[in-house]
C-alpha cells in the first residue's frame, strides 16, 4: 500500500510503501476510494492539537470499500462501501459515554490523528464506527467524502443553534459552510455569508447555493442575525459574530482549534446572548445526518487530487485557492 506519512509537525506529507495492515479482530480493512482534506488535517499538520501523535496517516473523511474482516466483526461484509469519520473510536464505558456523550469520550481515538487515517491506498478502521451509505452515495465516493467532517460538524453546528434560528450567520464559507448552508436553505432558513474580506469569488459561491447575502467578515449583515457558526479559526470572529445576533441570540464555535478570543465588552454578551461550541461528532450524529443528505440529494463542491499530491491540495486549502472541499483520490 501506499500513504502519505506526517513524520513530524510542519513537515511535508511524504508517498511512502507500507506494509498492507491485517484488521484486529474488531476492525476492518478499507480499500480507501477517496478521502477529503479537512482544515482539522491542517491542525494536525501544524501541530495545533496536543493529542495527535506522529508520525500518522491524516485524513478523516474517508469513503473506502470493506476489504478484509476482522475475526468478530459481523456487520459489515466484504464488498460494501462506508464512510469513516473523525470520530474512530471511544471507550463505551466512560461517563460522558454512558449518557450518549461519546464526543466528549475521555479516551477516544481520532482519525487520522492518534491512529492512521485516509491520505493511503488501505486503512484500518473500527468496524462500529463505519458508517454505512445509501446506494447514491457509495456510488460517488468523491463527493461523498466531504460529508464525513465537513457535513457532520456543520450538521451537529446547526443543531445546536437551535430550530428558531431562521436568519443564520456563517463565517468562514469553506467545505462546512457550503453543506449545511444548503441544509439551512432547504429548512427555509436565511443564510448569510462571511467570507475573507474582499473574496468576491467565495462570495459569488456562496449566493450560488441560495443565500440571502454574503460579504466579508468584517461587514455586519443587511438585519440582525438569530444565530452564528463560525467555521473561520479566527477568535477575533467571535466578537463580530456577538455584535452581529439579536437578544437571545447564539453563537456557536465549529472548529476543534482557533486563535485566542480578544477581550470584548460585556455588552456584546448581555441580553442573554449565549456562546457554545461543538467538539468531535457521535454516531447518531452520522447516521442522521446522512440520511437528511441522502433524502436532499446534498452534492458537495469538490476539486480532486491524486493522492501523490496532497501536499498541493493542503497547500490550496491552506490559502483558501479553492471553493467546497480537496479531496484525494488514491
Amino acid at each position: 500500500m501506499h500513504a502519505m506519512v506526517l513524520q513530524r509537525p510542519g513537515a511535508p506529507l511524504l508517498l511512502k510503501d507500507c506494509f498492507l495492515p491485517d484488521p484486529a479482530a474488531n476492525q476492518v480493512r478499507l480499500r480507501v476510494l477517496a478521502c477529503a482534506v479537512c482544515r482539522t488535517d491542517l491542525h494536525v499538520i501544524d501541530g495545533d492539537l496536543p493529542q495527535a501523535r506522529y508520525p500518522v496517516v491524516p485524513g478523516h473523511e474517508i469513503v473506502g470499500v470493506v476489504e478484509a474482516l476482522g475475526s468478530q466483526v459481523k456487520a459489515l461484509s466484504l464488498g460494501q462501501t462506508v464512510g469513516v469519520p473523525w470520530l474512530g473510536r471511544s471507550c463505551g464505558c466512560c461517563r460522558f459515554c454512558l449518557r450518549e456523550q461519546e464526543n466528549l469520550c475521555d479516551q477516544p481515538e481520532f482519525t487520522g490523528c492518534t491512529r492512521d487515517g485516509g491520505f493511503a491506498t488501505h486503512t484500518l478502521a473500527d468496524a462500529a464506527f463505519c458508517m454505512p451509505l445509501s446506494s447514491l452515495q457509495a456510488e460517488d465516493p468523491e463527493h461523498t467524502a466531504p460529508l464525513l467532517c465537513a457535513g457532520l460538524i456543520g450538521w451537529r453546528a446547526l443543531r445546536a443553534v437551535g430550530d428558531d434560528t431562521r436568519a443564520l450567520g456563517l463565517y468562514g464559507f469553506g467545505a462546512a459552510a457550503h453543506l449545511i448552508a444548503q441544509v439551512a436553505a432547504s429548512q427555509e432558513r436565511a443564510v448569510y455569508a462571511f467570507t475573507r474580506p474582499g473574496d468576491a469569488e467565495a462570495q459569488a459561491f456562496a449566493r450560488s447555493l441560495g443565500v440571502a447575502w454574503a460579504g466579508g467578515c468584517d461587514e455586519m449583515p443587511p438585519q440582525r442575525l438569530d444565530g452564528a457558526i463560525l467555521f473561520a479559526p479566527a477568535g477575533e470572529l467571535v466578537p463580530r459574530a456577538l455584535g452581529a445576533v439579536r437578544k437571545g441570540g447564539v453563537v456557536v464555535c465549529g472548529g476543534i482549534h482557533m486563535s485566542d478570543i480578544p477581550a470584548f465588552p460585556y455588552r456584546l454578551l448581555w441580553e442573554e446572548r449565549r456562546l457554545s461550541s461543538i467538539a468531535n461528532l457521535t454516531r447518531r450524529d452520522g447516521r442522521e445526518f446522512l440520511q437528511v443528505a441522502d433524502q436532499l440529494r446534498l452534492r458537495a463542491h469538490t476539486t480532486s487530487y491524486p493522492l501523490r499530491d496532497a501536499n498541493v491540495a493542503v497547500a490550496d486549502l491552506r490559502l483558501g485557492r479553492l471553493n467546497g472541499a480537496a479531496v484525494l483520490i488514491p
